[in-house]
């Protein structure tokens, strides 16, 4: 990719982020060489119309789920280094150099934001979010046992990663497991991944779209058929 290697798309996914997604695109902008957002086909608010009035780049996706619109926003991406950030402001922006570095560097092909060491503003406070917390330690401890690794975090949703690499993985998930699978595949291939803290902040509007009492199966279902 020559001079483009380095370069760095930011995909964001957006599913009715009206109260958000401006704030999300001012901060991330300086940061990255181009933004792409993958916009759901499902979107009732005004999100088409802010990033119309930003004179963002966008596409629509199929309606499927968040793993459907990353997989659709990774065939779009023309720089050699892949950004997510998820468009609710949950976020540290400030962060991102920190997940760039390491692959600029040539340290590392992945890099993932880790809410174990950096912090949560979510993951507390509610029956909820302890079942939550719960589910993603158990996940975490099967991965790390299974591959000799010590990582804390596969679920977030806030990482980068070589465009090259991303696309080798041959990812399949149309939801939020998108993000485990991710993980799990880069672990099978051997590809160097790190982690960096990143503080994760309550969502700044909206509502959130994963409901882990009636999708949380889907993380241990895609445990089961990627682990081996």
């Amino acid at each position: 990719m020559g001079s483009n290697k380095n370069k760095v798309t930011a995909v964001i996914p957006a599913y009715n982020e009206e109260e958000t997604i401006r704030d999300v695109i001012k901060s991330v902008r300086p940061r990255v060489d181009k933004i792409l957002v993958i916009l759901s086909k499902n979107s009732s608010d005004g999100t088409e119309r802010i990033l119309k009035s930003m004179k963002v780049d966008y596409v629509v996706d199929s309606g499927r789920g968040k793993g459907d619109a990353l997989r659709q926003g990774i065939t779009q991406v023309e720089t050699g280094i892949t950004l997510f950030i998820d468009a609710d402001g949950s976020h540290e922006t400030n962060d991102i150099p920190k997940l760039l570095n390491p692959i600029k560097n040539g340290s590392a092909d992945m890099v993932v934001g880790s809410r174990a060491t950096g912090g949560s503003d979510e993951l507390h406070g509610t029956l909820y979010m302890f079942l939550k917390h719960i589910a993603t330690g158990l996940i975490m401890l099967i991965i790390n046992y299974r591959w000799g690794v010590r990582l804390t975090e596969c679920e977030n949703g806030f990482r980068a990663i070589r465009t090259n690499v991303l696309r080798s993985l041959g990812l399949k998930a149309n939801h939020f497991d998108i993000e485990q699978e991710m993980v799990m595949k880069v672990l099978k291939k051997k590809i160097r991944i790190k982690e960096v803290s990143s503080h994760e902040y309550e969502r700044k509007g909206g509502q959130s779209k994963l409901f882990i009492l009636r999708s949380g199966w889907r993380f241990f279902w895609r445990l089961l058929i990627d682990i081996w």
